[in-house]
């Protein structure tokens, strides 16, 4: 090359190239087909699901109304004031997250994690279609042709119909099933409904059938923070390289170790990935690579296990030749029982938050403009506004005091009463008045503590906020 001729750079750019795990068979895989039959039925079926819950209120046993700002499951109903628990129970997800991953690593990306779930569904429809691993290289190579336009046409029909329902059942968790599927057919559904349907169903398109496993390395900060939840207690996915080294393929193999380089656990991983060459970022710990080498092993009649489940410290005591620890002590340990305590925790307050929460709730605010208003008669009126909350299937009237022998009367704006009508789970607010006769000590002091009372007047259930009665202060 002559002197002055121009470098080639360097390409720091490699096109992306696709994988194509191979199926296999193993305790793990039926795993994973058994979490993803689980998964995917609660997803799907959950908001047919009916919940008589009376003739003013939605019978969907898992609704997120967001007209009526309120979330219903089952039984249990949540108001706006009520997120703490929404709250808590994205606590509890989160330390689950971390109790899992210190003490078997990646488990959830591997098994229960959505874009696992519907890659893996994805995978089957692509087998389904083209064949396994080595008929679709050879498709994918493969100049266009008819064959390979008509097998990918249908490929990507059927991933479009499982997008468009994953997108199709989300949005039915936000409004009455039934009848939202009657309006997406008739096209008579709101806007936003065919929007978020579309949306959902291309980023499932995209991620699940294209982006794959680029979504779990490049996309999720999970395998970034992944690393300071596990140790060397840790149990995930490894290869024994003690007993594999050096690999090699021949009958002659007296000085080889048990692995034969058959690339089965290469050809499996739907990371694309090679877990003989240590531990790695995108390892989602599914165990398909156990199953493949598992496989082989019986084939080649050498013990399983040469990939398995262990901790990292398992392995520096088996080359040594020590007992390994029992499994046991590497789950319970320090760290995970702090995070499991934690974890139980929060789901204890919960629970106990849930059903000592009382039946009858207000909101008080006393206006402050003007801070009193001087009547006709002498009298000093102070107005507050009261919202009451009915949470009950029929509609009941609240009764608004300051207790019995109580120096002030109480009355609600437009009345001469102090009783609110509250229709059925809903929040009624109204303005209240509160009155200190004409020269009473109430009326001439600056600020007097009162407590006001809201009694439900069907239940009889009573519920009290203090607060201060403003008068002129001479």
């Amino acid at each position: 090359m002559p002197a002055d001729a121009p470098e080639t750079p360097e390409q720091l750019y490699a096109a992306h190239e696709p994988v194509f795990p191979r199926r296999v068979r193993g305790r793990f895989r039926a795993l994973k087909w058994w979490i993803m039959a689980i998964v995917l039925g609660i997803y799907y079926l959950t908001p047919w699901i009916r919940w008589d819950r009376g003739p003013n209120l939605p019978d969907q046993a898992v609704l997120v109304d967001l007209a009526g700002r309120r979330f219903f499951f089952f039984w249990i109903e949540i108001w706006p004031h009520e997120f703490y628990f929404v709250a808590g129970l994205l606590i509890m997800a989160g330390l689950g997250l971390f109790l899992f991953t210190s003490a078997l690593g990646r488990v959830w990306c591997g098994y229960a994690c959505p874009q696992t779930i519907w890659t893996d569904l994805f995978v089957l429809v692509e087998r389904w279609v083209e064949g396994d691993r080595n008929a679709r290289l050879r498709l994918w190579k493969q100049k266009w042709n008819g064959e390979k336009i008509r097998k990918y046409l249908t490929k990507w029909l059927l991933w479009f119909l499982i997008a468009l329902a994953t997108g199709g059942a989300w949005v039915f968790y936000f409004a009455d099933a039934p009848t939202l599927l009657v309006q997406l057919l008739t096209f008579q559904a709101p806007a936003v409904a065919y929007g978020t349907v579309l949306v959902l169903a291309a980023t499932t398109f995209g991620f699940g059938g294209f982006a794959r496993e680029q979504i779990c390395i490049y996309a999720c900060p999970w395998p970034r923070i992944q690393a300071a939840m596990m140790d060397e207690d840790t149990i995930t996915i490894g290869y024994r390289e003690w007993r594999g080294e050096p690999r090699g393929k021949g009958k002659q193999r007296e000085d080889l170790g048990d692995c034969i380089d058959c690339n089965a656990c290469f050809h499996v991983c739907p990371m694309g990935i090679d877990i003989r060459d240590g531990q790695q970022l995108a390892c989602i710990t599914c165990g398909l690579c156990i199953d493949a080498c598992n496989d082989m092993m019986d084939k080649v009649g050498k013990p399983r296990g040469l990939i398995d489940y262990m901790a990292l410290k398992d392995e520096a005591s088996e080359r040594a030749g020590r007992e390994v620890t029992h499994v046991y002590n590497h789950i319970f340990r320090p760290r995970t029982i702090l995070y499991f305590t934690l974890w139980a925790a929060i789901g204890v307050a919960l629970v106990v938050g849930l059903f000592v929460r009382p039946d009858l709730t207000f909101t008080l605010r006393p206006e402050r403009n003007p801070v009193y208003v001087t009547m006709a008669d002498g009298s000093i009126r102070n107005a507050y506004e009261i919202g009451v909350r009915n949470t009950h299937g029929e509609a009941r009237p609240y009764y608004v005091s300051l207790g019995e022998n109580s120096a002030f009367t109480v009355s609600v704006q437009g009345t001469d009463q102090s009783v609110v009508e509250v229709p059925a789970d809903t929040e009624t607010k109204v303005r209240v008045y509160i009155v200190a006769e004409a020269g009473s000590d109430q009326a001439r002091a600056d600020r007097t503590p009162i407590r006001i009372w809201v009694r439900d007047g069907q239940s009889g259930d009573r519920a009290s906020k203090d607060t201060v009665f403003n008068g002129t202060g001479q």
